[in-house]
């Protein structure tokens, strides 16, 4: 090992360091993910249950930037608020000291032992749960053994004159420190990573322990990069999140830095080594920051949301029509119709614009579908909630099961739309392929099919007239047919080795059983129209 230079020693600690960490957190959450999924549907308004959620989804991930990904990505779908997460972060940042105390205990010396032996019983396993067991355990023997190559290439680094004048300048100006180490925890996604090189450093007196709480205060705000990059071009919700992880983490450093010195000096001193002064240090640091902030977390709520607002073009979408003041059955039923048909439309415009997806590669477009399907599900489960809310249906609960069906429909229909449609477009680009030139006139067929029988089920939807519906479902009907006259001439050009046909096959009839299956969907009320008017 001391053969190779002690840079590429130190850069092969670290690797097999962040692929140990990599290795435990993926195993980790196979055996738990059940209880990922149970914590996640604890998120809570009560600040205290939402700080252990956090704590135990970072003990289960292995990594707080990994939390606040996800609950970046499910402030994007609008499925928590910032008033809910605000807990988690923090329970995030106390979450990310068990990691950093298992390292800092004298275990290095067991990192390849304890590698190789769970090496032996993972290959000679099958079963799923011992399998990801012996993995796990083998991540953090690497986690072990890299520590131990990472002290291998630091113990010369005092040796070396330009590399300890580099970490003497670093030292006389802590805030170089700070931003350096902050940088390389954002480019590694692991705050654990920084934290170890620090006591590897300070164990060989490359720097001093005083420069490695600087280093645990880069490597926390660092940490906040992952969620940051997940929330780009992401909806204000999800940017809300993820930049009340960088304020709380830089606040807290804040809140620590004049007393820099004071703290370093206590933590030194009652400390048995290095690594287990670093540790504790940040674990204290995490924990003091956990309750000082806590009791300003609706104040931290209201400031986030004055400082991150809305874009331009980013207004909160909500239910226009729906009136929670208004208890009257019948009114309510009358405001959700209004709302179902706002959904119509919102679901009439994305397969208008669905067609465009195949003619050109437009992350605009794309996007704008996603978030139309967004609004969607937003208004079905508003107005779902309302009717469900009523005290009395009377005689007119049929209509409310029609109206709860019927937006039923339409959601699934934005649903193929998002995930069937949009995705085989994406896949077509990917692959770099196009239709052939009768393929791609029989799929602009069908789909003004389908575009004429949404406009005229939303018609007869609207209207209750039991002639609109007829021809509602006759024209499903013909398109039914057209669908299986089209797919026999695709087979047809498949068998006269068409190159274009061949090879976007399973593309287009997928394209063609997804379109025919919102006509389907769009009909399913003129049935029960026809079937209640008998």
């Amino acid at each position: 090992m001391l053969d190779h230079s002690p840079i590429i020693t130190l850069l092969g600690g670290i690797a097999i360091f962040m692929f140990g960490m990599q290795m435990a957190s993926d195993n980790m959450q196979k055996l738990a993910e059940n209880r990922v999924r149970d914590l996640m549907s604890k998120i809570s308004n009560k600040n205290y249950l939402s700080i252990l959620v956090g704590i135990a989804l970072t003990a289960i991930l292995q990594s707080s930037g990994a939390v606040t990904s996800l609950l970046v990505n499910l402030g994007r779908a609008r499925m928590v608020t910032l008033s809910q997460v605000m807990g988690i972060i923090i329970g995030t940042a106390v979450g990310s000291t068990l990691t950093v105390q298992l390292i800092s205990f004298n275990v290095t010396q067991w990192g390849f032992g304890v590698f190789a032996t769970s090496f032996a019983l993972y290959f000679m396993t099958s079963k799923r749960k011992p399998k990801s067991f012996f993995a796990v355990v083998m991540g953090f023997g690497m986690v072990f053994w890299g520590l131990e190559v990472m002290g291998a290439g630091t113990a010369v680094f005092k040796n070396n004159e330009l590399l300890v004048s580099a970490f003497q300048s670093m030292g006389e100006t802590p805030i170089v420190a700070f931003l350096v180490t902050a940088l390389f925890s954002g480019f590694v996604h692991s705050s654990a990573v920084v934290i170890g090189l620090a006591m590897t450093l300070t164990a060989n007196d490359v720097i001093t322990f005083y420069d490695a709480i600087y280093w645990v205060y880069g490597a926390n705000v660092g940490t906040t990069a992952t969620a940051l990059m997940v929330a780009i071009g992401g909806n204000v919700v999800g940017r809300r999140v993820a930049w009340a992880h960088f304020f709380y983490k830089f606040g807290s450093v804040l809140l620590f830095i004049g007393f820099t010195g004071v703290f370093a000096k206590l933590m030194e001193g009652v400390s048995s080594n290095p690594e287990r002064g670093i540790a504790n240090a940040h674990a204290v640091f995490n924990l003091i920051c956990a309750l000082v902030f806590y009791p300003f977390i609706p104040f931290g709520v209201k400031a986030i949301r004055k400082v991150i607002v809305p874009g331009r073009n980013e207004k909160k979408f909500k239910v226009k029509y729906l009136k929670k003041s208004i208890e009257e059955p019948l009114i309510v039923l009358a405001q959700a119709r209004r709302e179902a048909l706002r959904m119509g439309d919102i679901v009439l415009n994305m397969v208008e614009d669905s067609i465009d997806l195949f003619r050109r590669q437009d992350e605009d477009l794309d996007k704008s579908i996603k978030e139309r399907d967004n609004q969607v599900d937003l208004l079905h489960r508003e107005i779902k909630f309302r009717l469900v809310d009523l005290s009395t249906y009377g005689e007119r609960g049929s209509d409310i099961v029609e109206l709860i069906d019927f937006t039923t429909d339409l959601e699934s229909a934005a649903d193929v739309v998002d995930r069937g449609i949009r995705r085989l477009a994406r896949k077509i680009h990917n692959i770099k392929q196009e239709f052939s030139a009768e393929g791609w006139k029989e799929i602009e067929d069908l789909h003004g099919g389908v575009v004429q029988l949404i406009k005229l089920s939303l018609a007869a939807y609207e209207l209750k007239e039991t002639g609109l519906s007829e021809k509602v479902i006759a024209q499903k009907r013909d398109l039914r047919k057209m669908e299986k006259k089209l797919r026999e001439s695709h087979i047809n050009r498949l068998n006269k080795g068409m190159r274009e046909s061949m090879n976007t096959s399973e593309i287009h009839l997928d394209v063609l059983a997804e379109y025919r299956r919102i006509s389907g969907l769009l009909t399913n009320h003129a049935y029960h129209q026809l079937d209640a008017g008998d």
